[in-house]
């Protein structure tokens, strides 16, 4: 398992590439909300795997769709953060 992080505002992005029973590796996110809110940090979001399972043939390209998932629900569906 391979893992990233990166801050995103007031949150922060843990980004996850889980190898597979198959070939590839399956993307998965939580952000976590570590500023402007009483008991940070917390958790806001989580997708355990994204975009239903697809496999990824590399665990940069898992981690790289996984960072740009927690951007998009940051900036875009913060409607879908529980903080």
């Amino acid at each position: 398992m391979q893992f990233d992080e990166r801050d995103e505002g007031d949150y922060r992005i843990y980004a996850g590439a889980m190898p597979s029973d198959g070939e590839g590796y399956i993307a998965a996110v939580v952000v976590s909300r570590v500023r402007g809110a009483a008991d940070t940090p917390r958790e806001a979001f989580r997708d355990n795997s994204l975009a239903h399972g697809h496999l990824w043939t590399s665990p940069s390209a898992a981690l790289s769709y996984a960072v740009g998932k927690g951007r998009e629900v940051i900036n875009t569906e913060c409607y879908r953060l529980a903080c």
